[in-house]
């Protein structure tokens, strides 16, 4: 199960899961529905923030690349 520290992991899922999106120009609140979208994340939404949202849009974008 995929935690919201798991940032390298549910950018990976998010990569392959939405290949036809930018993740460079997702928006956070767009970006914190695909993460909770993911069929193996399970924590609780509300221990996100922006720290963690950032890392995860970065190495999706790295992912891409």
């Amino acid at each position: 199960m995929l935690k919201w520290t798991d940032t390298l992991d549910i950018a990976i899922e998010l990569s392959e899961k939405y290949p036809e999106k930018d993740p460079q120009w997702i928006n956070f609140v767009e970006l914190r529905n695909l993460v909770t979208s993911i069929d193996d994340f399970d924590d609780d939404h509300d221990r996100c923030n922006e720290r963690i949202l950032e890392s995860i849009q970065q190495n999706w974008i790295e992912e891409k690349d």
